[in-house]
């Protein structure tokens, strides 16, 4: 097969020397595959198969388990440190958890792409990760439904929580903004004024999709946050 462009999503010890990895792609989504010798200590394969680097693969195989015939770097790994770096252990962590095998969305990749170049940068992480995940809630075609579950629009004066069943919207005295859907709902999502009314939409809309197991991530975000605070 012809490369392809990848990135590493997660990586585990596979039988004696051989490592299990997901991999984000271009055209064929996330990929489940082995790279024999990929924990060997010396190995190429190990040492071009970490997080954050851009890299071209091939492979074999019809079923769900591939095999790596193929493994070359196509750029230099995004070097992240601190918040930033939980930010891409996020990413990888979600699309590792909601991404069907072999589902292709290009735009998933691109988003994924565009916030590895954001993510070292503090103001452009934010709406980059909003992005990312509005492209995975779009491949699982369950991005949210700017209505109530009647199909009403929302009032710019109310507030509202999200409904995961309908994919809607109900009204709540402490939920989001009306005004601030509105926004969001018309891609109009660059004032910072939104970024708080994002994060609470994206996770609300992703946490039927995710399951009741904590996101290891997200855990480690709120130590970060409570050792700031001491």
């Amino acid at each position: 097969m012809t490369p392809e462009p990848a990135f590493l999503l997660h990586r585990k010890a596979y039988r004696e020397t051989s490592a299990l990895v997901d991999l984000l792609t271009l055209n064929h989504g996330r990929i489940r595959a082995v790279a024999q010798g990929g924990q060997r200590p010396s190995s190429k394969s190990r040492q071009r198969l970490q997080p954050f680097t851009p890299l071209f693969i091939a492979w074999r195989g019809e079923r769900e388990l591939k095999r790596l015939t193929l493994m070359e770097s196509r750029g230099q790994t995004a070097l992240l440190a601190g918040e930033g770096l939980l930010c891409g252990l996020y990413a990888n962590e979600i699309a590792t958890r909601l991404l069907p095998l072999e589902l292709a969305s290009a735009n998933v990749f691109a988003f994924y792409s565009a916030l590895l170049e954001a993510l070292p940068v503090p103001a452009a992480r934010g709406l980059a990760l909003r992005r990312y995940e509005w492209a995975l809630l779009e491949a699982l075609e369950a991005t949210p439904r700017f209505c109530t579950p009647q199909g009403t629009p929302l009032d710019p004066h109310g507030r509202y929580r999200f409904e995961a069943a309908s994919r809607a919207f109900l009204p709540a005295e402490r939920g989001i903004d009306g005004r601030a859907l509105r926004y969001i709902e018309q891609g109009d999502w660059e004032s910072e004024s939104l970024a708080s009314a994002l994060k609470a939409l994206m996770r609300a809309a992703l946490a039927p999709h995710l399951g009741a197991v904590a996101l290891r991530s997200r855990e480690l975000m709120m130590d970060l946050a409570r050792r700031r605070q001491r």
